[in-house]
């Protein structure tokens, strides 16, 4: 019998944190692409399609915002 929940979440290995191998401005893009496992330049060309054609979302605010939030990664 299982215990309450929705069903098994996903975990990841690694936490979502700012790229600095896969960076064009401050290494957004390249974070979610790595930390999705998805081409670094499809996630790019992505956002841009999305910020450009939906007047709802605005890009170069919501990736000010990323860029605050998520941490750069740290290399030891």
């Amino acid at each position: 019998m299982r215990s309450g929940g929705c069903g098994p979440m996903r975990e990841h290995s690694r936490p979502l944190r700012r790229s600095t191998d896969n960076r064009v401005l401050a290494g957004v893009c390249g974070g979610l692409a790595e930390y999705l496992g998805l081409d670094p330049v499809a996630v790019r060309v992505a956002y841009v399609l999305l910020s450009i054609l939906s007047a709802g979302f605005p890009g170069t605010l919501v990736y000010m915002v990323l860029w605050l939030l998520i941490p750069e990664r740290e290399y030891y």
